[in-house]
């Protein structure tokens, strides 16, 4: 199988590297910087080890498939990843990476080196990658990835060649879906649209029953909301509910790099760690807490952008607009929030998320933004004595 088949939606772009791709194969000239840009989900770390590989396989004598396996497993010699599950970039991991793109490939005709959210450097992280890209060694291949190219300093925007992707279609997600799980076309056509089309959350929402039920239980609980006090009992279940689906996420995995930990240090499963080596398990467990932080930060994030979903869903309903709503499970329940109140509610209320997103990036706690948040929505029924005001 190609590399570039298990892509979906980026036609465009995926010509664009892949005749890139091609000419470096061949000898041809190649620019030594890239930037993937575009919305969460859409694929743009997908993009860039699919271009990575293709760099790497070109001419090297190794088939793509043995190539690909290496760099899904970060493990092929001349290619170089820096991810982070924090909120930053540090400055000494961007510096341990320029020094080493300095080193000649070994076995392919292109030393590739990958930064993932490039967008999480600070100026001062993005000054010290900006005097790589400006004298790059000949044969070293930079690819960033970030929302957009507004996310990085203009000088370092000069030195990129730049590829954008777009949004793909509920349809061009759900099809991926099928071929790599196997699930029902009404599920993953189901799980592509909840998800607005973010190909990583669609697969979790297609394979993880749990955390179906999690979204629309946080969906229902802002539908519920009656009161101010209300507000304040749904913001404190949505933090729980978040915290939840963070410890779901990061719970498994943490017990695998543990595992794989000890077994590099030589300690049997359910052994006493040695004195001299629990520092490397301390560090391993201070990384963990750093993520898990991230991964709680990030699931707040995602309820909100839920949250926006199913008050747009009201609005168009509101508004008598034509198409499927994004939530169709719970369709009864948007047309009783569409009838309780107006259109200028509705819209208050999506405005009042896009302020708790922004409080929340600038530290403001959670509980406390989720709060001046929903009280926004709360909505009263006809039974309730309010109706439409």
């Amino acid at each position: 199988m190609s590399v570039w088949e298990d892509l979906t939606g980026q036609a465009e772009a995926i010509a664009v590297v892949r005749a890139a791709a091609e000419s470096a194969a061949r000898g041809g000239p190649v620019a030594h910087s890239w930037l993937i840009t575009g919305p969460p989900g859409s694929g743009r770390s997908n993009l860039a080890y699919a271009f990575a590989t293709a760099l790497l396989a070109g001419g090297s004598g190794m088939s793509e498939e043995a190539v690909s396996a290496q760099v899904a497993a970060r493990t092929h010699p001349d290619l170089a990843v820096l991810s982070t599950e924090r909120v930053i970039i540090s400055i000494d991991e961007v510096r341990s990476l320029v020094s080493s793109s300095s080193y000649s490939p070994s076995v392919a005709r292109f030393r590739v080196m990958v930064i993932e959210d490039a967008d999480r450097m600070s100026e001062r992280t993005s000054n010290v990658l900006l005097k790589a890209l400006e004298e790059p060694p000949p044969r070293t291949i930079w690819i960033l990835c970030a929302p957009s190219e507004a996310d990085l300093l203009p000088t370092i925007r000069s030195r990129v060649r730049t590829v954008r992707l777009r949004v793909p279609s509920v349809e061009d997600v759900a099809d991926l879906l099928e071929r790599r799980t196997g699930i029902d076309h009404e599920l993953a056509v189901r799980a592509a649209r909840e998800a607005q089309s973010h190909i990583g959350m669609a697969h979790r929402l297609a394979t993880n029953a749990e955390a179906r039920d999690r979204r629309e239980e946080t969906l229902r609980a802002a539908l519920g909301i009656r009161s101010v006090a209300g507000a304040v009992l749904a913001a404190a279940r949505l933090l729980e509910i978040a915290g939840a689906d963070a410890k779901a996420i990061t719970e498994e995995r943490d017990a695998e790099e543990r595992e794989q930990a000890l077994r590099s240090l030589g300690v049997e499963p359910g052994g006493t760690v040695p004195p001299a080596l629990r520092s490397q398990l301390k560090a391993l467990e201070e990384d963990q807490k750093r993520r898990a932080t991230r991964s709680l930060r990030d699931g707040i994030d995602r309820i909100l952008v839920d949250l926006l979903s199913l008050y747009r869903d009201v609005l168009l309903m509101q508004l008598g607009a034509p198409g499927e709503p994004i939530n169709a499970s719970l369709r009864e329940e948007l047309e009783a929030a569409a009838a309780a109140a107006p259109p200028e509610k509705t819209l208050a209320t999506m405005d009042a998320i896009a302020t708790a997103r922004e409080r929340i990036e600038a530290n403001v706690a959670p509980a406390l933004a989720l709060e001046a948040m929903l009280v926004s929505a709360v909505r009263r029924t006809p039974v309730d004595g309010g109706g439409r005001r």
